[in-house]
């Protein structure tokens, strides 16, 4: 398991009209680069009510679901262009725990904490009919990294699973499928959740 890419913006571009400029458009970084409690030396965000913060630092994406979507939409989808600032070979990032721990190269530690929520800036972004219903259905979100250990990482850096919590919900079963009984384990097993998720959770184990 390892990092093909590190990607921070490159330039700030048009979104949506009534959203202004955007970072998402990411591009890889020669050399090692610096992470922060913030993510990536030399990113940016500007959306910051839905984007960024210690539990959105980071968002890393698999190189097997871009070759999905390239199958899919019989087009490249090359690195960086769903904004994502890691690109992963061998991680299966779907199914990733939420609360799981990772280190990134020899120094960096981060734990998943939320799968990526398509907006209307993406939608713009790939110029796709229905891109942010199929982006759901697919089921292939990527998952937004909170930092844990600072330092520096780059391209082929070595992802290592260090810890597993102790319930089922995957960012694969965040994103998709809401399961009762699994949400309630994730409840009990007592990880650190973020708000929204912790709610989500309660809200899908109270309709059960």
């Amino acid at each position: 398991m390892r990092l093909l890419t590190v990607n921070v913006v490159e330039k700030l571009i048009p979104g949506p009209k009534e959203t202004g400029l955007t970072a998402i458009d990411k591009r890889p970084q020669v050399g090692r680069v610096r992470v922060g409690e913030l993510g990536l030396a030399g990113d940016r965000v500007c959306d910051t009510k839905n984007h960024g913060g210690p539990d959105l630092a980071v968002y890393a994406y698999a190189q097997e679901d871009a070759d999905w979507w390239a199958a899919q939409l019989g087009r490249e989808i090359p690195t960086g262009l769903f904004g994502e600032n890691l690109r992963t070979e061998g991680v299966d990032i779907t199914g990733a725990l939420l609360g799981e721990v990772w280190r990134i190269g020899d120094e960096v530690e981060v734990m998943v904490r939320a799968p990526r929520i398509p907006c209307i800036t993406f939608a713009h972004r790939m110029q796709e009919p229905r891109w942010v219903k199929r982006f759901h259905q697919a089921g292939r979100p990527g998952a937004y990294l909170k930092v844990l250990r600072t330092g520096t990482i780059g391209a082929c850096d070595r992802v290592e699973v260090l810890s597993r919590p102790g319930h089922e919900v995957t960012i694969g079963h965040m994103f998709g499928a809401q399961d009762p009984a699994k949400m309630q384990r994730m409840l009990d097993s007592g990880i650190d959740l973020m708000v929204e998720l912790r709610e989500t959770a309660q809200r899908v184990v109270a309709r059960g």
